[in-house]
């Protein structure tokens, strides 16, 4: 076959008086065809991060009782990662290459929800069947607790099943107390009453649950208001600065290190539909930036809560917690099948990878 030019063919054939035969049209466009098929249909270098599970994290001790529901995560200054967990051992400490560092809490809890660390290192942690929040050590010493322990109350002193708090800088304490109220707490660093706002409803300001609050470093807070699937944004003063909805069903938030936001649960739905309550219809890790463009989107499969043994590693029944550090990996608490995970992020992958 030549190797000709298509412009030379066709000027060519342009100067015959007599029209191009059916083969050489054939020609043209096979030529042209195979021009066009030097082009790969994919990306060789992926624009995409995938995350692969590592089936290895965390590396829990044999003498540690297995994970009830591990709903909460933090992260440390050292990036050491610190669950909350329903077993019998509920707060553990690993490092991010999954080695144990330390547990404790053993009989203080009943019903962990989320955990946090405080600029000091202090770790707080919300336990919404005791209708507390209290303030520990690294080494687990109880220095300050919020409410009281088995009364239920919405005034001052007291909550009804709180869910997350957030620390900042100043030691000022923000509650989401939002099982059994819905509202917003804020308390000084000595835990004394300041301020709250918030209630039923969907309009402005209002909660439907809310479920989880961060703050970033211009001191703005994030509440996952889980129900009704918003991420409301509000100033220090109560003040509804922004809101964002019908992108995902907020569950658990971390604030990483380049201040962006990480949100896991799943896609939007209606949280009631024909009278039941469908929580998790997939499973979803989304990126923000606090300017609220969305940067980055990750599922998961969903496993079946019914048949935890058909479950594969990297699928979940209720992504509850999610941290990502400075490597880009990211940690996930599942409530459902009741374990810890951890998803490293890649970018290439060889030919004969699957």
């Amino acid at each position: 076959m030549l190797n000709l030019p298509i412009s030379h063919v066709l000027r060519h054939f342009s100067n015959q008086p007599v029209r191009l035969p059916l083969l050489v049209v054939a020609w043209v466009f096979w030529v042209a065809s195979s021009a066009q098929a030097q082009y790969p249909g994919f990306a060789e270098e992926p624009l995409i991060t995938e995350y692969d599970i590592d089936e290895s994290w965390p590396k829990r001790p044999d003498n540690l009782a297995k994970f009830g529901w591990v709903s909460g995560m933090a992260q440390d200054k050292e990036e050491n990662i610190w669950l909350f967990n329903k077993g019998d051992d509920p707060v553990q400490c690993y490092t991010p290459d999954g080695e144990f560092v330390r547990t404790w809490g053993a009989g203080d809890f009943k019903d962990p929800h989320h955990i946090r660390i405080d600029d000091e290192g202090s770790i707080w942690v919300a336990d919404f069947g005791l209708h507390i929040v209290q303030k520990y050590t690294p080494e687990g010493k109880l220095l300050m607790e919020l409410g009281e322990k088995n009364v239920k109350g919405e005034d001052k002193t007291h909550f009804n099943m709180p869910t997350d708090m957030v620390i900042g800088p100043n030691g000022d304490i923000f509650v989401t107390d939002g099982y059994g109220n819905r509202r917003i707490v804020h308390f000084d660093k000595n835990g004394q009453y300041i301020k709250e706002w918030g209630s039923y409803g969907t309009g402005r300001g209002q909660f439907v649950l809310p479920h989880a609050i961060v703050m970033d470093k211009d001191g703005k807070l994030y509440v996952a208001d889980r129900n009704s699937g918003r991420v409301m944004i509000f100033n220090q003063d109560g003040e509804l600065l922004d809101e964002w909805s019908n992108i995902i069903m907020p569950w658990g938030m971390s604030i990483n290190a380049a201040g962006d936001l990480w949100i896991c649960g799943s896609s939007p739905h209606w949280w009631k539909r024909k009278g039941a309550y469908p929580e998790f219809k997939d499973q979803m890790f989304v990126r923000f930036n606090t300017n609220g463009r969305l940067e980055q989107v990750w599922t998961i499969p969903l496993g079946d809560r019914n048949n935890r043994e058909s479950i594969k590693p990297g699928a979940a029944v209720g992504v509850h917690c999610i941290v990502e550090d400075k490597n880009g990996n990211l940690y996930v608490g599942d409530i459902y099948d009741e374990k810890a995970m951890k998803f490293v992020p890649v970018k290439k992958r060889s030919e004969t990878e699957e």
